[in-house]
């Protein structure tokens, strides 16, 4: 019989899940509560927007550009280890930010708190699957996604108590405690973890490469919403990202240790999985633009706003776990197409708001996309940590967050174009040069009802894949058992 690294009834997984979900928790709550401060901070610190939106282009930048370099030390080190190093720094970072004496410093502590974030984001799904056993791994991986969709309902309506009550500082200084909770549940009930393989090798060459690589992509998609796709700069980021993604599968094919094994993409469900993921965020990253819909083509309130833009979240929270416990009991592969359908429904309920659309109209319109994101996530990462081996769990868990954080990072931008262009076609000729606050309601309607059209199909796209990952399951399964597979 096959021995097993964790004991299957680990008497402190529960609390050890607690500890991660804290880490994930202030992670999300810093996420939320910080872009909603921005407009804030701009007066605060008397400076302009392309000055402040490096608070959150800085931590962005780090996060993203280092997400695998993490996920790789884990692997090499101790899960657990780097883990508690990242939260050490995430809340120190923190506390730094709070005490910051201007925009300068704040923007660099950011960048700080960035690198704590990476280590701690990288191998968070990774520390769970590796404490729970299989029989619980869905339910726990639904657990981490609710507290993230707890998170990012709680950031805004915190956020504006917090500045308004006690100040902006109180928005960093907040995770100070969480994170001190978090360290002390963490050391004291996760297990040590040790690397499932010895004598490994760290891969500086790559992870520069990685770092330049994914630093040129993340710089062109955030700067390319200001600037223009079409400009020199963007298309020469863009271009040397390209360039770098080649180099480094050239290089990373000589080395005998690399940091990206590209053995692990030898699985074609992992990989189909990743993508899915991947699909699923750019569509969640354009949800952006509802916001503007809301209260400049539909006239409600800032605050009936942030109400509304609950939504989504607290129905991810909901399902998350919900889902999780069925791809527990029935698979992940079904439960995740189903949850891909239910974002289709959502992309197209979406496309028909119009001008007169009460709020329940709109909570009824949006609730597909939160059911389906809770339907998909938590399945669809249970299938992905449970296609690798032990020893590199946390490289598995590195490429979850990437495909999180590269979806977001490019949908925003590709919708918010593809949004500005069906808006300007419904827009009189010649009247659009005032921008998005100056277009008038039935045209701002009527770029997001073609926009989420046009969404829609990157999620059929999923939908395809799903059901040929569904195909390719059943073969596997079929070849094991030694039966024929079922059409």
């Amino acid at each position: 019989m096959t021995s097993v690294t964790i004991e299957p009834a680990h008497p402190g997984r529960w609390l050890a899940l607690m500890g991660v979900g804290l880490g994930v928790l202030m992670a999300t709550l810093d996420v939320s509560i910080v872009n909603l401060a921005l407009p804030t901070l701009v007066e605060i610190f008397r400076t302009n927007f392309a000055t402040i939106q490096w608070i959150a282009l800085g931590y962005a930048l780090v996060l993203t550009t280092l997400l695998l370099s993490a996920a790789r030390l884990g692997d090499m080190i101790s899960k657990k280890k780097v883990y508690l190093a990242g939260l050490a720094l995430f809340t120190l970072a923190s506390l730094l930010c709070g005490l910051s004496p201007g925009v300068g410093w704040l923007i660099g502590f950011r960048a700080l708190q960035g690198l704590g974030a990476v280590m701690a984001q990288a191998l968070g799904v990774a520390i769970v699957t590796e404490v729970f056993p299989v029989r619980e791994r869905g339910r726990a991986l639904g657990a981490i996604g609710g507290i993230v969709s707890v998170g990012l309902a709680l950031g805004p309506p915190l956020g504006g108590l917090l500045i308004g009550y006690l100040g902006w500082r109180s928005i960093f200084l907040v995770n100070v405690p969480l994170g001190l909770v978090a360290l002390t549940v963490i050391s004291r009930k996760v297990p040590s973890l040790p690397p499932g393989e010895s004598g490994q090798r760290f891969d500086l060459i790559g992870t520069l490469i990685v770092f330049l690589t994914l630093g040129c992509y993340t710089t062109a998609m955030t700067w390319g919403q200001e600037r223009g796709f079409g400009d020199p700069i963007i298309l020469a980021l863009l271009a040397g990202a390209g360039l770098g993604f080649l180099v480094l599968l050239k290089v990373e094919a000589r080395l005998s240790q690399p940091m990206i094994d590209r053995s692990i993409f030898d699985d074609t469900l992992f990989s189909l999985n990743l993508i899915m993921g991947f699909l699923c965020f750019v569509t969640l990253g354009g949800f952006f633009i509802i916001p503007f819909i809301l209260q400049l083509g539909m006239g409600y309130p800032t605050e009936q706003v942030g109400l509304l833009m609950m939504t989504v979240p607290i129905l991810m929270g909901l399902i998350a776990p919900w889902a999780g416990g069925l791809s527990d009991r029935w698979g992940p592969r079904w439960i995740s197409l189903a949850g891909l359908v239910w974002l289709a429904l959502g992309c197209l309920t979406i496309s028909t708001l119009t001008v007169g659309t009460p709020w329940w109209g709109y909570v009824l319109r949006v609730a597909p996309l939160g059911i389906g994101m809770g339907m998909f996530q938590s399945p669809n990462n249970s299938a992905i940590m449970g296609a690798v081996p032990r020893h590199r769990l946390g490289l598995a868990s590195g490429f979850l967050s990437l495909s999180r954080t590269l979806g977001q990072t490019t949908g925003l931008p590709l919708i918010g174009a593809l949004f500005t262009l069906q808006m300007m076609s419904a827009w009189a000729p010649g009247t659009g040069a005032g921008g998005i606050n100056q277009a008038p309601p039935e045209a701002l309607l009527y770029g997001v009802q073609q926009t989420y059209r046009l969404v829609s199909l990157i999620i059929l796209a999923a939908i395809v894949l799903a059901v040929f990952s569904i195909r390719i399951d059943r073969r596997r399964k079929a070849l094991k058992t030694g039966s024929k597979p079922s059409e």
